[in-house]
């Protein structure tokens, strides 16, 4: 593969100039200044301002044309980064093999200019059409004043990010056939929001799953390590698909898909409680981020099931035990606050402040002798599995982050805010072994295909599940979880959560439950209360499961 820009211009390929003339350069060597006048009159005052849609065009046109015809300098000369635009035309011909480029303008918004891409990819004798769309945008050159290329690698495919290049060869990995736990077959086209892991399943699984490479144009990722996920584009000739059968549940996938359309930006998880096997995974964000298994967010009041247990545990107190609810308490000179509109109880239980989801009542119980600053922390690790980052679930997951915290961290990590952050993974990972008293790491890929060692935990003791259960029964069907969970019959169980984030306005939304042998958990982003958004999606999951 080609390494870096070329640097002189030999027998037609692609070069670079090199020196500090800067963006303007190519029209300058032509006796032309940078806004199309002659050097001869004196410079002429830098223009200002956003773009005309004049101008917009006529770069567009003229970048477009010049990439087109395989000029990469004068193409990246239209951009106000002339460097990497050279350098990445340069590789679309040398590494990606694209040649016979026809580009075509469509109708321009403003200083944004849409266009279309027709060419050929060819290798080793083998050649294919290449058809996609992409986009530019049109800025003012901050030190030339000229109407230039916004450059970024997705203009030269929408599918590549910073630091990405396209590359055409035998693939990195051999093609992979995945399929639900009863054998349905995985396509991304059935199941869209699956794409991301459906490429890290075949970049680790496709040669263990007995696959040979075939070759195909593909977006090589920036980090470019051996687990590096690529994303194929246009497959120039097939490769042997190895079989992966995985522990999801195709019917339940579907279930997760559409419940993530509800919202933005929102995950969701469903897994197996007596096995920890992963059933669904669907996110619906703008991004490819798989945020269900690697989101490292706060995940506000559903942390008050780790929470109720070391309470439970340590002896502080027990389902039926007091837990006053006033309207504020104060930690380490501190005020923490309940939901608006949740009126004091100061002779509640701590079932009834679990249910309501009262704040006041948990910071009031952390400061019983017993407790340091290390106790959730010990409890989530030790119990529940979670923080020491070795979960092996198949494929790149956080396995969640509660760090000892002294001053009034100590009680906001008890409500699920502070230093603690959560995946919808570990979320229902919790509710799972709160149902059952055993943790059981989950897993997407049995370990019988690669022997490897899964996380091992103590669980709880069967007295604390007996109390987290009946806690959590009654927060689905008469506490806060109950709008979300209606309708749902049999042994179910649920915790909100509503997550506040620093600089916005809303909170994120969380949800986690259970509904006979299926557990799981959701988030929202700015999707406000925990039965707002993310119960919601839940109530949809459990009702499929």
């Amino acid at each position: 593969m080609r390494k870096g820009a070329k640097a002189a211009l030999v027998g037609g390929v692609f070069a670079v100039m090199v020196g500090g003339a800067g963006y303007g350069t190519y029209n300058l060597v032509n006796g032309v200044t940078g806004d199309g006048g002659s050097t001869g009159a004196g410079p002429a005052p830098l223009r200002t301002g956003p773009p005309t849609s004049g101008e917009a065009r006529e770069t567009a046109r003229k970048f477009l044309d010049a990439w087109a015809a395989g000029d990469a300098r004068q193409a990246a000369g239209y951009t106000n980064d002339d460097a990497a635009a050279a350098n990445a035309l340069t590789g679309y011909r040398e590494d990606a093999h694209v040649s016979k480029v026809k580009l075509t303008p469509q109708r321009a918004s403003g200083a944004h200019v849409p266009f279309s891409v027709s060419a050929t990819v060819s290798y080793k004798g083998k050649s294919k059409r290449l058809a996609y769309d992409s986009k530019l945008t049109v800025v003012r050159g901050e030190t030339t004043g000229r109407a230039l290329v916004d450059w970024s690698e997705s203009v030269l495919h929408p599918s590549l990010e910073k630091g990405d290049t396209l590359v055409t060869g035998e693939a990195a990995a051999p093609p992979l056939k995945t399929v639900d736990r009863a054998g349905v077959a995985l396509r991304k086209k059935d199941y869209p929001s699956l794409g991301p892991m459906l490429d890290a399943l075949r970049t680790k699984y496709g040669e263990k799953a007995g696959g040979t490479p075939g070759v195909e144009l593909y977006v090589q990722p920036a980090d470019g390590g051996s687990e590096a996920v690529t994303r194929t584009l246009l497959t120039l000739q097939k490769g042997k698909a190895g079989k992966l059968r995985t522990t999801l549940s195709a019917g339940l996938q579907k279930a997760a898909e559409r419940a993530v359309l509800r919202y933005d930006e929102s995950s969701v998880v469903a897994l197996k409680p007596s096995t920890g096997e992963v059933l669904a995974v669907a996110n619906n964000r703008k991004d490819a981020f798989n945020a269900a298994f690697l989101g490292k967010v706060a995940p506000g009041s559903t942390m008050k099931i780790v929470t109720a247990a070391m309470l439970i545990d340590k002896g502080v107190t027990k389902a039926s035990g007091p837990a006053p609810c006033p309207a504020t308490a104060v930690w380490q000179s501190q005020t923490f606050p309940n939901l608006k509109g949740m009126a004091p109880d100061e002779s509640a239980t701590f079932s009834d402040s679990f249910a309501r989801s009262c704040n006041t009542a948990f910071v009031k119980l952390i400061d019983e002798e017993g407790l340091t600053d290390a106790s959730l922390t010990e409890v989530a690790q030790n119990d529940f599995g979670l923080g020491r980052g070795d979960w092996k679930v198949g494929v790149s997951s956080f396995d969640g982050a509660v760090p000892p915290s002294p001053g009034p961290d100590r009680a906001a990590n008890a409500l699920g805010q502070g230093k603690v952050q959560m995946s919808p993974l570990d979320m229902a990972s919790v509710t799972a072994t709160a149902m059952t008293g055993a943790f059981r790491q989950p897993v997407v890929v049995p370990r019988s295909l690669d022997g490897r060692e899964l996380a091992t935990a103590r669980g709880l003791p069967a007295s604390t599940v007996a109390q987290l259960r009946q806690m959590m029964h009654r927060t689905a069907v008469s506490g806060t979880g109950a709008r979300a969970m209606a309708g749902l019959t049999g042994d179910v169980g649920a915790k909100t959560g509503s997550a506040e984030v620093d600089g916005r306005a809303e909170s994120d939304s969380w949800f986690t439950g259970y509904r006979g042998d299926v557990a799981a958990a959701a988030m929202a982003q700015r999707g406000g209360h925990g039965g707002d958004a993310a119960g919601p999606i839940v109530a949809d999951v459990l009702r499929a499961g």
